[in-house]
């Protein structure tokens, strides 16, 4: 469901014909204009989504007579129609406001260009529709990294994430993180409103990110490019100390690259987390260091076969000794 006010809110509409509606059934993240419909062609009317009229719609419209708009206005407000916005800032015709209140359908303005209202408005339904979860963990933005770090109460997850934004870097969510799949291989993360820029310290309680650091030090939301799942040192664990092989984990059917870090007295995290952002711009630049390595490592193998080949006498040279 689409609250009516938040879409107008958003877009910065003008109200044209206000509507006792407060929300609207919209499934779709598109908008329908409505330039068929005046012309009599109403098979496959998506009039469930918002109806956008633009220079091309108005202009048909006003090379009507009144009472042919009127006669065609009616049968496009039969429709239980979510609202009907206009473009360019245009002055609504009469016939459309009587028929509008009539219907109960909301009208809007705009004074931006169809097209550009039309990538805003599809990119809001998009965020408002777009499938959410809720995980347990802090997400901070380092380098341009948005970076979620997960694991269990006390782990030092908070802990590490102070130490981030004390070096510069940005959180957005501390404890709860509400994750959006924004495109089919994108999420995005951010805090809920009641706890945004807070976060819990344990032996301190709750502190204020943004009053105590600055501005600067917080961010809104951010997009989730990197999983980091700490947890307490086990002795006998093999952890991955090489990189050549890459692990990720499912979010909201979107694969996010994933590290386990380890966590032990002595071990700087932030520091390490750092490095982990680092190494994911590189890998996503084309440079991965553990390939390289590897890569360094297969030309030395084989260069020591081919000096090993070569230090073995040729039957020339046997030849030359027999003489």
């Amino acid at each position: 469901m689409i609250q009516a006010a938040d879409f107008v809110k958003a877009l910065q509409l003008t109200t044209i014909v206000p509507s006792t509606t407060t929300e609207w059934d919209i499934k779709s993240a598109e908008l329908n204009r409505p330039g068929l419909q005046f012309v009599g062609f109403y098979e496959y009317f998506a009039y469930e989504r918002p109806q956008l009229i633009g220079k091309v719609e108005m202009t048909y419209l006003e090379s009507l007579d009144s009472k042919a708009r009127r006669e065609r206005l009616k049968k496009f407000l039969d429709y239980d129609l979510p609202c009907v916005i206009i473009c360019r800032g245009m002055q609504a015709p009469d016939e459309l406001i009587t028929l509008a209140k009539k219907r109960n359908i909301a009208v809007y303005s705009t004074s931006m260009v169809t097209t550009r209202f039309t990538v805003n408005a599809i990119n809001y339904l998009n965020r408002c529709l777009a499938p959410r979860v809720t995980r347990h963990g802090v997400l901070v933005d380092v380098y341009g990294v948005g970076i979620l770090i997960t694991g269990d109460s006390g782990v030092g997850k908070s802990e590490a994430a102070l130490e981030l934004v004390k070096r510069g870097h940005q959180l957005v969510a501390d404890d709860v993180v509400d994750i959006c799949r924004v495109s089919d291989n994108r999420l995005t993360g951010e805090a809920p409103e009641m706890v945004r820029h807070f976060m819990e310290i344990r032996g301190i309680g709750i502190i204020d990110i943004r009053s105590m650091y600055g501005i600067g030090s917080v961010i809104v939301s951010k997009s989730i490019d990197l999983v980091i799942h700490m947890e307490n040192w086990k002795e006998g664990k093999e952890y991955d100390r090489l990189g050549l092989t890459e692990e990720s984990v499912s979010i909201l059917g979107v694969k996010v690259p994933m590290q386990i870090m380890p966590v032990k007295p002595g071990r700087n995290i932030a520091i390490i987390i750092e490095v982990a952002a680092r190494n994911l711009r590189l890998k996503r630049m084309g440079y991965n260091a553990a390939h390289e390595m590897d890569r360094r490592l297969t030309e030395i193998i084989q260069r020591g076969g081919q000096q090993s080949e070569d230090a073995v006498p040729s039957e020339d040279r046997f030849d030359d000794f027999e003489e």
